[in-house]
């Protein structure tokens, strides 16, 4: 396991304050906020530590309010809104200062067998054939308004190797795409056998590149090339099938739409086997700097 992995997992070991009350910590993030993946990632955490083991999370619903202070702790109180035979229902607030800052909603459940079928899996290249983020992120070092961009982004993401499939919205700014991404990634270390953690890092993951579909569409290169400003505004995910974020994970991402100064990017998660593991929809804040 890398130094980075173990400092990740200790990140989301939340402490317990009392039954129902967590306390976490935030790390130093590329930008002067909490990463919305680690807050969602946090809230699941203190979620899923008030279920029985024997139920699984099936799917999240959360909405970031306000932006999170990395220099301060934050206190997630969790709402045990229903125990049924089956299905479990948590309700988390993540607050600061004394104001919440997130807002998620989560649902677990018993293993249960049941009608099946899924989509097509999409093609896209072998994982291993692809750059490393230390191999390609350095070559867009020119395009970023701040060149120490280039090492804040290779520390932020040191925990988990992701890569592009194709040109990522810093490398062909200024020239519209369709609006879809793929990326593969990988906890960047061996984890544990808990399905709550490997939920929890795929959930970390996923608010990385989703809007990057949004960004494509419009060939604006994102915060770092300063060509737009924009924040995560609400995110959900469904668990469909089990799955280790230790192993390569193909995540497949489009945009439907972009209005308002708002963009959708909606995505669907493989494994490397071709299984339908997770999808997932995020809207957030996509403007262009006047």
């Amino acid at each position: 396991m890398t130094r980075a992995l173990d400092e990740l997992l200790d990140l989301l070991d939340l402490e317990r304050i009392e039954q129902n009350i967590f306390r976490g910590r935030s790390r130093s993030a590329v930008v002067p906020r909490v990463f919305g993946g680690q807050v969602a990632a946090q809230a699941l955490v203190a979620a899923g530590r008030t279920v029985p083991d024997d139920r699984t999370a099936h799917s999240l619903h959360s909405y970031f309010l306000r932006m999170g202070d990395p220099g301060a702790p934050i206190v997630y109180s969790v709402d045990r809104i229903r125990d049924g035979r089956s299905f479990t229902t948590r309700r988390v607030v993540a607050v600061q200062h004394g104001q919440p800052i997130f807002h998620l909603s989560a649902s677990f459940q018993t293993h249960e067998e049941g009608l099946e079928h899924q989509a097509a899996v999409p093609d896209a290249p072998d994982p291993e054939s692809l750059p490393t983020a230390e191999q390609m992120l350095p070559r867009y070092a020119d395009r970023f308004v701040d060149p120490k961009v280039v090492d804040r982004l290779l520390e932020a993401r040191a925990a988990v190797d992701l890569r592009y499939v194709d040109e990522p919205p810093y490398g062909t700014a200024g020239s519209p795409r369709e609006p879809r991404s793929q990326v593969w990634f990988r906890a960047n270390g061996t984890l544990a056998d808990d399905p709550l953690l490997h939920v929890c890092l795929a959930t970390y993951v996923s608010d990385m590149t989703l809007l990057d579909s949004v960004l494509l569409a419009h060939g604006r290169g994102g915060w770092a090339v300063g060509d737009v400003v924009g924040a995560s505004l609400d995110h959900a995910m469904w668990f469909h099938r089990p799955f280790r974020a230790d192993e390569w994970l193909l995540y497949d991402q489009e945009s439907p739409s972009a209005s308002g100064g708002r963009g959708l990017g909606q995505a669907r998660i493989w494994t490397r086997d071709g299984r339908l593991a997770i999808s997932v929809i995020q809207e957030g804040v996509v403007r262009v700097p006047r």
